[in-house]
């Protein structure tokens, strides 16, 4: 019996858009038309989280609290972020439309691991009706999961390990300790950890950097290379076993686990 039956991806930053960047611009954009500046990395600090609890804990940072109660007299209500959460959903849609390109190396890296039995799941802070948007085009680019987890799907998103348990559930996969969960976000590795899988970051392509591929080839000699060494500690800190900077190193990190 092998030792992994199953992967369980996020999507956004780990399989399609690289550098997560269509949340990113659609938070910074809802919080923009109400009069207020956000900055990309208040904008993704919640990242990983299902998309209405995520607009709830920008609003509640310090900073932009008081910038709302400058401009509304108020701190932002529950009613507010139900209008911007409302606001969010078609102008997402938008935006998928043009950031869900599958990641380079991602159908390679899948099929290897069906090559060695394992169950493809996924999961996501995408609503259902999102995930109508981003699972076709990835499909088109190669990647096909075999099933979709989205934060509607389950009564709590991350951390929680809900959505998780649900693809296991569909997959068929009883064994919580042969599950490899890979996620780009701190959140999603501590999901991973409450589920009991070994969890997987992956540090270049996701959230963590926030960068995409023609960027980083952008960036000065060895900057890379120290940005990605706080993102790594950072992850080490959530409780991620192993890093890759691309899920098409898992193939590599496999062989590792496997041999041992």
């Amino acid at each position: 019996m092998p030792r992994f039956e199953a992967v369980l991806f996020d999507w956004a930053g780990t399989t399609v858009d690289y550098g997560s960047r269509a949340p990113a611009l659609v938070f910074i954009e809802i919080f923009r038309r109400r009069g207020i500046d956000i900055t990309e990395a208040e904008a993704r600090g919640p990242m990983g989280r299902s998309k209405r609890e995520h607009i709830a804990a920008v609003a509640e940072m310090p900073r932009v609290s008081d910038l709302w109660n400058d401009k509304y007299g108020n701190r932002p209500a529950d009613a507010d972020v139900q209008a911007m959460y409302d606001e969010f959903l078609p102008l997402q849609k938008e935006t998928l439309q043009k950031h869900s390109d599958v990641i380079p190396g991602i159908p390679e890296a899948v099929a290897e691991c069906r090559r060695r039995g394992l169950k493809i799941g996924s999961t996501t802070g995408y609503t259902r009706e999102l995930m109508e948007v981003v699972a076709p085009l990835a499909a088109a680019g190669g990647y096909s999961p075999d099933t979709i987890v989205c934060s509607d799907d389950v009564l709590a998103g991350r951390p929680a390990p809900w959505m998780n348990c649900h693809a296991l559930e569909r997959l068929g996969v009883i064994s919580l300790s042969s599950v490899l969960v890979v996620d780009d976000t701190p959140i999603g590795i501590v999901a991973g950890v409450n589920t009991g899988g070994t969890t997987v970051a992956v540090t270049q392509t996701g959230n963590a950097l926030g960068l995409t591929e023609a960027e980083i080839a952008e960036l000065p000699p060895g900057e890379l290379e120290q940005r990605l060494a706080v993102i790594d500690q950072q992850f080490r800190e959530a409780g991620a076993d192993h890093l890759v900077r691309t899920v098409a190193e898992l193939p590599e990190l496999l062989d590792r686990l496997e041999s041992n």
